[in-house]
């Protein structure tokens, strides 16, 4: 039974007016700049800006901004801010800002700074370009390449390496370096949004095989929950587009998209090449694994060409979540390959969720998967359709690089979507489980609009995919289940709640406004209207107020 809410309907409304009106930086905060022509003894104006964000972070407190100029920032060995044990932390942002008071850190209108850490090349320690230890920031714009590896043994280098929390790192590109793209590892509540990593290949280490140079990779310790990846992109890594391997909290990607990972530029073998690996924990003993084994959300996200397979369960320990994600042309499509408890012995994957998942031409659909164990129902590989090139509107590949929107969403395209007329007509569910055809049922209901696999059309700016659940999930009108609430006070608080997780999922500013002690809101499965109860807004009254 939900607990019985604290705020009353009145309270709810206000708070949904509120945050849509937005909130305006506080008045005091102020704005740096910083340009290739900068001068750290200058003032940070926009006349005298300074040289480096190293040096602006010194002046900036919550709330205020730095504006990075465009052109190429060449970085220098002497511009290492701390060495300390194996690393080497190039330029460090460990200043916090604070709830609704982010330190943003973003390129200047309409121009682009790239960060070329190609001189930086300290002997024998490890380099994180961007070492981001504060919380509540926000990086965006910027691009960075040429970070190195000096290690000949294992090791991995960073462009952007996240250890705080309440971070949003947005339109960011990493590429053409030997280092993984974007890392974390500690901290909760980050969203990754809207960022590029591609051609990044270690030809130094381990015999230059390029393992561990990954395009995203998410491993956070215990109790560092809630981070997302958000229209991401990942390609021509050497090693996977994404990976989240020893994960001790949940993970979620969602309409991110991993191709050609595991290949060269031209096409040469690299090293491991998944594009989704999410989950397992190597060899790594019982007595260290986490308890609870952590759960994934892997949603509406696209694999196509990488190496080795799209979707990959990497030995996970118990099962994941898979929705409305399409697998083309991987080695294999969708690889579920699970271990039992004792992280040593391989099984057929068990305790997985697939939906609404689209694979396509490809040596395994689907492999390593018990389905007795599994909940897998509405996929394509679920049934004795054999598609064809037909069924889509094209196949080009190169069509995943083309240029992101206005608002850095993903691009537009042809590639992978399905053609009027297609196979998978009437073979999608609902994320309620419910069966939905095309054409309605038999009593005449309006029928969902289901995607089948990735939806490629959504911006990466999206709040939640909720229109397409919310309604279905609280019934048709003339059902049994309809709760005919939408103006009730249920109503108003599932609304208000829906709104509130749209926009922290999102990633935007007016997030940080929220009420902190309201839970995430599922929008396929909102609260039992019949265990429901909210206090009554107080009644009407003609006593004006003082001053009227």
């Amino acid at each position: 039974m939900m607990p019985t809410s604290k705020y009353t309907l009145s309270q709810w409304l206000v708070l949904i007016l509120i945050v849509l009106a937005g909130f305006k930086t506080a008045a005091n905060a102020e704005t740096y700049y910083v340009a290739t022509d900068g001068d750290d003894r200058f003032e940070g104006t926009v006349e005298r800006p300074f040289a480096t964000i190293q040096h602006a972070q010194q002046h900036v407190s919550p709330g205020d901004t730095v504006f990075i100029r465009g052109g190429r920032y060449i970085i220098q060995p002497f511009q290492i801010a701390l060495k300390r044990r194996i690393w080497a932390h190039v330029i460090r942002l460990d200043k916090s800002g604070s709830p609704g008071k982010r330190i943003n850190y973003w390129a200047y209108p309409d121009e682009q700074p790239v960060f070329d850490f190609s001189n930086v090349k300290p002997a024998g320690l490890r380099v994180h370009a961007f070492s981001v230890s504060g919380s509540w920031i926000h990086l965006k714009g910027l691009e960075v390449v040429g970070v190195q590896v000096t290690i000949k043994s294992h090791t991995q280098s960073i462009c952007f390496a996240n250890d705080g929390s309440h971070n949003l790192y947005e339109q960011l590109s990493m590429h053409d370096g030997q280092a993984i793209g974007l890392y974390s590892v500690k901290g909760s509540d980050n969203l990754f949004l809207n960022c590029d990593a591609y051609r990044n290949d270690d030809p130094v280490s381990e015999g230059g095989h390029g393992g561990n140079v990954d395009g995203f990779g998410c491993h956070p310790d215990k109790g560092s929950t809630g981070n997302v990846f958000r229209g991401c992109r990942a390609w021509f890594n050497s090693d996977d587009g994404f990976d989240c391997i020893s994960a001790f909290e949940s993970v979620t990607f969602e309409n991110c998209w991993a191709f050609w990972n595991g290949y060269s530029p031209e096409f040469k073998r690299r090293a491991d090449g998944n594009g989704f690996k999410v989950g397992g924990y190597g060899s790594r003993s019982v007595n260290r694994l986490p308890v609870p084994i952590p759960r994934h959300t892997t949603r509406f996200c696209v694999a196509v060409h990488n190496k080795n397979s799209g979707f990959y369960a990497n030995h996970h320990i118990g099962g994941s979540d898979w929705i409305n994600n399409t697998a083309y042309a991987n080695g294999a499509n969708f690889n579920m390959l699970s271990r039992l408890d004792d992280n040593v012995t391989d099984v057929d994957g068990y305790g997985h969720l697939l939906r609404n998942n689209l694979s396509h031409r490809s040596r395994a659909l689907v492999t390593k998967l018990d389905r007795t164990a599994c909940d897998v129902i509405g996929n394509s590989f679920d049934s004795d359709i054999e598609l064809t090139a037909a069924d889509f509107l094209s196949l080009e590949e190169s069509q995943l690089l083309g240029p992101r929107r206005p608002d850095g969403g993903l691009p537009e395209m042809a590639f992978l979507h399905l053609a009027a007329g297609n196979s998978l007509v009437d073979r999608g569910l609902d994320h309620c489980g419910a069966f939905v055809t095309n054409a309605g049922d038999a009593a005449g209901k309006t029928p969902l609009k289901i995607q089948f696999g990735a939806d490629l059309t959504v911006p990466g700016a999206m709040l939640v995919p909720a229109d397409q659940h919310y309604d279905p999930a609280i019934g048709y009108e003339g059902d049994p289940n309809f709760d005919a609430t939408h103006h009730s006070s249920y109503g108003a608080y599932e609304l208000a709640h829906c709104v509130m997780t749209g926009l922290g999922r999102a990633g935007v500013t007016l997030a940080d406004h929220r009420v902190h002690d309201v839970d995430e809101f599922d929008p396929a499965a909102p609260d039992r209207w019949t265990e429901f109860s909210v206090p009554p807004s107080p009644g009407r009254t003609n006593l004006r107020p003082l001053g009227d």
